[in-house]
């Protein structure tokens, strides 16, 4: 009996070097393609050099249309804005679908909807608010593998000029696509587990928005324009 605090304490050791080790193995490695990509990287956008003075943006549900049954949208409303909001390019006002419906007779409207003849005025009144983003799901496969399309415009409230447009389509088929979904997952997880749980975000409709929707806002000008190159001057020379 005298040995068994040495064997249990031996044991006990050896438990917690597998569970330092297991648990290593269970993060990605520096070689998962999560970690070194390739990533993909969305091309399909154009927008103004910077946002200038927009401060405030009422951020409309987002439109399925005929793409997606609308309690689906609705739940990705959220996902949406929060994304929106991350960025901290300007003041984001979601609309809910309720007040939509309230102001507009209509939950919904997409970016290329034809708008109520007063739509940006009441935005701009009610809301004191510069512009108003659009965001439509022009593909959705809530199955695997996953499928989302995406477009969006931000339009100014005052004279209806575009800012910035962006349209793509995300596929987890697409290997780049799942490593920058998994990537995105591993960035902003702070679930302080162990184990790599960044497949998830390639079985679940919400996760995968969410990580698309970052990868579209963050496409979105800059709050100012980058400065000019400055153009230095000749020093003259000093005569002694």
């Amino acid at each position: 009996m005298s040995h068994l605090p040495v064997r249990f304490s031996v044991l006990t050791a050896a438990a917690a070097c597998w569970l330092v080790l297991a648990a290593g193995c269970m993060t990605p490695a520096l070689s998962d393609p999560a970690r070194r990509g390739p990533y993909f990287v969305a091309a399909n956008h154009v927008g103004d050099p910077s946002l200038g003075g927009l401060r405030r943006v009422v951020l409309l549900p987002v439109a399925g249309g005929s793409v997606a049954p609308p309690e689906s949208m609705a739940a990705l409303d959220a996902v949406v804005a929060t994304e929106l909001q991350r960025q901290k390019r300007f003041e984001v006002v979601p609309l809910s679908r309720e007040d939509c419906a309230r102001y507009f007779h209509a939950a919904e409207f997409s970016s290329v909807s034809v708008l109520p003849a007063d739509f940006m005025a009441v935005l701009r009144r009610e809301f004191a608010a510069d512009a108003v983003m659009f965001v439509d799901v022009t593909v959705f496969h809530a199955y695997q593998p996953l499928a989302l399309g995406l477009r969006a415009k931000l339009a100014t409230l005052g004279g209806s000029r575009l800012v910035w447009t962006f349209d793509e389509v995300f596929s987890a088929d697409d290997a780049a696509v799942a490593n920058s979904a998994r990537r995105h997952f591993l960035a902003s997880d702070s679930g302080g587990v162990p184990a790599d749980l960044s497949p998830a975000v390639l079985q679940s409709p919400a996760r995968f928005t969410g990580y698309a929707a970052a990868a579209m806002f963050d496409t979105l000008p800059p709050i100012t324009a980058p400065l000019p190159p400055a153009k230095v001057a000749a020093i003259p020379a000093i005569s002694r």
